[in-house]
């Protein structure tokens, strides 16, 4: 039977206290291994993966919506809790739209090799800080048929609550994993075949339709941080620099726009 809670206080939610504190939450769900999923649709794609829950979180209404995925956790004996709106949003410090959340552990990242092994394009995060930036690319990179995404080690949490809700729930559609040490393992992709290919504002960069034109077997497009863009190291250990051909007086767009118009336009 689904637990009530009326005490945003309780320890046996404390999985979803202070949802809000940013620094808080990256810290609790490294130590923890778990990471928190948003809505039904978040909820069903992290368990279509195979990700294993460790609680679910719900309002009263979405224990019918959600029957199957509570009659599951009852079998599996994963505690599936039940609160009133302003329970909820006091203990997690917002208003919870879609009804539901669930604490899930996280699953073994796979190695870059493995990853990569059957991919012919792929996306490198270089330390994206804003989740909602990771959140959209992931979503593009579903959308624009791309294998596998590698993150850095100072990029934003792909498993954040915000860049899962933004990706909606795509993260765990799309392949990941962290690539370290980060500008060193550029020589580690171009060794097993890669092109790799930096998204910079550069004198000899081509445009990226010319990089299509070339047809790389196996691309790798390395997207920079906001702001400052990609490293100087990063882009002199590349094989080439791209751009996106501007109007307007523009020079650059967001880095989740940019890397879906490249996505879009190198796609096989």
């Amino acid at each position: 039977m689904p637990i009530r809670i009326t005490s945003p206080d309780d320890d046996r939610v404390a999985d979803y206290f202070r949802l809000t504190d940013v620094a808080l939450r990256k810290k609790l769900e490294t130590e923890r291994g778990l990471y928190i999923a948003e809505s039904e649709k978040v909820i069903r794609r992290a368990l279509a993966r195979g990700d294993r829950p460790r609680s679910f979180l719900m309002g009263q209404r979405w224990l019918d919506d959600l029957a199957d995925i509570v009659a599951d956790a009852e079998a599996a004996d994963v505690p599936v809790y039940v609160g009133e709106a302003d329970v909820i949003e006091s203990m997690t410090g917002f208003h919870l739209h879609r009804g539901a959340l669930a604490s899930m552990n996280r699953p073994a990242l796979a190695s870059p090799e493995e990853l990569l092994r059957d991919a012919r394009r792929v996306v490198v995060l270089e330390d994206i800080v804003d989740h909602t930036n990771v959140g959209a690319i992931f979503r593009s990179a579903a959308a624009l048929g791309v294998d596998a995404v590698l993150v850095t080690p100072r990029c934003a949490d792909p498993l954040y609550r915000r860049s899962v809700r933004v990706s909606m729930g795509t993260v765990f559609q799309v392949p990941w994993t962290r690539i370290d040490p980060w500008p060193g393992s550029v020589t580690r992709l171009q060794e097993a075949g890669w092109t790799v290919a930096a998204m910079a504002l550069a004198g000899d960069s081509v445009t990226l339709d010319e990089l299509a034109a070339r047809e790389p077997e196996r691309l790798a497009l390395v997207m920079g941080t906001e702001g400052d863009g990609l490293g100087t190291r990063t882009v002199a250990a590349c094989d080439v620099t791209v751009r996106i051909p501007m109007a307007g007086g523009v020079d650059s767009l967001n880095v989740a726009a940019a890397s879906a118009v490249a996505m879009y336009t190198l796609r096989m």
